[in-house]
């Protein structure tokens, strides 16, 4: 095995090449934000136990009812944030199949593949440093900022989440070169077939 950077980590074999890449590792950050789910689920349960325990108006159980809702949102965006960058990969495989991704927390998520032949227009996105869109990705509570993007049956794919742009350079050189070489070894089999045959 071999880094990457800090947070990208390579298996590269013959059949196959497997590379996770982690989050970032800021434990103050992720200490306050442990401290505000924390806060966040008090809040919740004081509002329901508000809400069954108080004799309540039907404008209050409305009022609380929009609360709730607003919530459950925020409830689930940031625990799912927070649970990411405790315990969050992404996890991509390139062999003579294609490119698998998996983005899980722990070993839960869905490993979706990507067929080497279907794949079109791989391409790096860096966010200028000070524009709008790279302060919004460096927020903690935001789970995207994927670097690499791929077209796909008429879709737009995307990995590399809030990478540095050095790291991120060397990761899209060492996928491309991967899916070129499988799809010319691909190509190569097929063409051999056709001529056995």
């Amino acid at each position: 095995m071999k880094w990457i950077g800090e947070r990208i980590s390579v298996v590269d074999d013959k059949n196959k090449t497997t590379i996770i890449i982690y989050p970032e590792k800021r434990p103050l950050i992720t200490g306050l934000m442990g401290a505000w789910i924390f806060m966040w689920y008090g809040i919740g349960i004081t509002i329901m136990w508000s809400f069954f325990a108080l004799n309540l108006s039907e404008n209050e159980k409305v009022m609380i009812f929009v609360f709730m809702t607003f919530w459950l949102y925020y409830a689930y965006r940031v625990t799912k944030s927070f649970f990411w960058l405790m315990w969050g990969t992404e996890n991509l495989k390139i062999d003579s199949i294609g490119l698998t991704i998996k983005n899980a927390i722990g070993k839960a998520g869905r490993a979706n593949v990507y067929y080497i032949e279907n794949i079109k227009k791989i391409r790096l996105e860096i966010p200028k440093d000070r524009s709008i869109q790279n302060a919004w990705e460096s927020s903690p509570w935001i789970n995207g900022g994927e670097r690499i993007f791929f077209d796909y049956m008429g879709k737009i794919k995307k990995m590399g989440r809030k990478l540095p742009e050095k790291e991120v350079t060397l990761l899209f050189n060492l996928i491309t070169k991967r899916i070129e070489e499988h799809l010319k070894a691909k190509v190569r089999s097929e063409k051999l077939s056709q001529k056995e045959n």
